[in-house]
């Protein structure tokens, strides 16, 4: 365990005391048995990781006129209790939770002792874990929840260790007969085309009471129309591309739509040929502003458009009834994927981790066609960071819609340039998760009134967004990608007061 030294200590504890719990912090004190604390541990990491503050009691217990302080308790209240607790972290989760950092702060405790509070940082998780005797845990708001067995396997599919690409489905093997599979065939060089015989072999069908049924993954790959032939099974499988004037949806009664919905259907290594041509054709078309004759003009690298319709496709959730939306404005492109991210991804790691495959089997034969959208290694993310940084355009926005009915990934590509100010703050909030006014001025040299028309200006674009805070003068701002997904309490793990990075 790391102690943190002593002249940042005391500002930690003021932060964690004023910090409310949330999805991603936890505060307990070690008095008693410890069950509540592993379930914190294991919910964390079934849901988007988090920090558990040991020694430190609820809020919400603090009587009238109690200060702050009186919350402090440490990890002196039951020291044996705390030792018991570390060593049983290795077998009291199944599978084992690997991925804990720990760091130790000393304080004043509440009966004026000195003390220590540990905390506990638990990452995202890219397995589903349970306690051993204790059933498995996820984060909610501000507490831990025990899942049913129903809701396991929703969250397993959810996080990518299962996924319906594997389900068998009742479709009739000859409406895989199709030019998807003779190509298909002809490139694998398999001279028998008996789809009886092969498919099983390719490990895309297996026998359901004695009949042979094609895999979900063999449905989208070879079948003409496998939207239709799901339909029926609750789930969707095509694309819808809607493009807009201006920067949003007007939903009056006239759509402000430049064109009918484009809805584009097929085997997939087909529906991602068309949709990347028709989404492509339509950027180069442009957009002319209504009244002003001004032309926009798209700046997207080809390729981070290509890239984020084909991730669309191969790790969308195909167990849920939605389709693909790709939306066209004139500031921005939107890809809306049904599912959430999977594995340990979050939206602030994806640039640098790349992506992890929901739909393997998906993935592994679709490379298997002629001229293949994906050659299946992983690198597709970061180059789209790569390329919009080349083309001085703002990274990719990540975000998790979880408020709709269908959880989606929402992908967006911003159509403006990127002012150099923004990769040191950018990079600045990597590490620390937020900025302040006050701290964008010793970054940038600029004045009070010009950092807060920046920062507003970010918060307009969609790339900053504002913190809860008590008044204008302590506003904090952050990613949108790093509140979503946790990665804002890191200030409360790494530090609050690091010096920006000098360029």
């Amino acid at each position: 365990m790391t102690d943190l030294p002593p002249a940042q200590a005391a500002d930690r504890i003021t932060a964690l005391l004023a910090a409310p719990e949330s999805r991603t912090l936890d505060f307990k004190r070690i008095s008693g048995k410890q069950g509540r604390m592993y379930e914190a541990v294991c919910a964390f990491a079934n849901a988007d990781g988090g920090l558990l503050a040991i020694g430190i009691g609820d809020s919400k217990a603090m009587k009238p006129g109690d200060k702050p302080q009186s919350r402090l308790f440490g990890i002196e209240e039951n020291p044996e209790g705390f030792d018991d607790f570390r060593r049983e972290m290795l077998t009291r989760f199944t599978p084992a939770i690997t991925k804990l950092h720990w760091i130790r702060v000393s304080c004043t405790l509440n009966n004026g002792q000195p003390g220590h509070v540990a905390l506990l940082r638990v990452e995202k998780s890219d397995q589903l874990h349970s306690i051993v005797g204790n059933g498995t845990w996820t984060r909610m708001d501000a507490s831990n929840r025990e899942l049913s067995a129903v809701e396991i396997a929703d969250l397993a599919y959810q996080r990518g260790v299962k996924s319906a690409e594997t389900l068998p489905m009742p479709v009739a093997l000859e409406l895989l007969d199709s030019d998807a599979w003779d190509s298909y065939r002809a490139t694998r060089g398999l001279t028998h085309a008996d789809l009886a015989q092969r498919l099983p072999r390719l490990g895309l069908a297996v026998n359901v009471e004695a009949s042979l049924q094609p895999l979900l993954a063999a449905v989208l790959l070879f079948a003409d129309e496998p939207g239709a032939l799901l339909a029926g099974q609750g789930m969707r499988a095509d694309i819808r591309v809607f493009h807009y004037q201006g920067k949003a949806v007007q939903r009056g009664a006239v759509p402000n739509l430049l064109l009918p919905p484009k809805t584009i259907t097929g085997p997939v290594v087909e529906q991602i040929a068309k949709a990347q041509a028709y989404v492509l054709e339509r950027l180069a078309v442009g957009l002319t502003m209504e009244g002003s004759g001004f032309k926009t003009r798209y700046r997207y690298p080809e390729r981070v458009i290509k890239e984020a319709i084909t991730n669309a496709v191969l790790h969308r959730d195909y167990r849920l009834n939605r389709d693909i939306h790709i939306r066209i404005f004139d500031d921005r492109v939107e890809v809306e994927s049904p599912g959430r991210l999977p594995g340990n991804l979050t939206p602030a790691n994806i640039g640098k981790a790349g992506s992890v495959p929901r739909n393997s089997l998906l993935a592994r034969h679709l490379r298997e066609f002629p001229n293949p959208p994906n050659v299946d290694a992983g690198e597709g993310v970061p180059m789209m960071f790569a390329q919009m940084a080349e083309a001085n355009l703002y990274e990719p926005l990540y975000r998790e819609l979880l408020e709709p009915a269908v959880p989606c990934l929402l992908v967006t590509l911003l159509n403006e340039e990127r002012p150099p100010l923004w990769v040191q703050v950018s990079d600045w909030m990597d590490r620390n998760g937020s900025i302040t006014n006050g701290r964008l001025r010793e970054i940038s040299g600029l004045e009070t009134l010009a950092a807060s028309k920046q920062l507003r200006q970010w918060v307009a674009q969609g790339v900053l967004v504002a913190l809860p805070t008590a008044s204008r003068q302590q506003a904090s701002y952050t990613k949108p990608e790093l509140i979503e997904s946790g990665d804002v309490t890191r200030s409360l793990f790494f530090g609050l007061d690091n010096e920006p990075r000098k360029s």
